[in-house]
């Protein structure tokens, strides 16, 4: 029974940050999109100057005013931060 009871009453692992969300404001209609990104399962390796960046990419679009996509590049360090975002098609709110 005290095996039970130090198995599960323990502390619980640290939650790590697993989402990077953004907001994308459509240049065409105004309409706010909210999109995240698997920091975990969705990036890419790419390999920069002797340095490794992870690069995520989304295609996002609104509930159906306009049919406008809105392209969200971002970069990430070997650590998770991000680097650089881009967007196509709107803008960052």
């Amino acid at each position: 029974m005290d095996f039970l009871k130090k198995l599960f009453s323990g502390t619980p692992a640290k939650a790590e940050k697993r989402y990077h969300t953004f907001s994308v404001k459509c240049m065409r209609c105004g309409e706010v999109v909210e999109g995240r990104i698997d920091l975990d399962n969705e990036l890419s390796v790419e390999y920069e100057s002797n340095r490794d960046v992870y690069y995520g990419r989304k295609v996002l679009m609104g509930s159906g005013r306009c049919f406008q996509r809105m392209e969200v590049e971002l970069k990430f360090s070997y650590d998770r931060r991000l680097l650089d975002q881009h967007v196509t098609g709107g803008e960052f709110v």
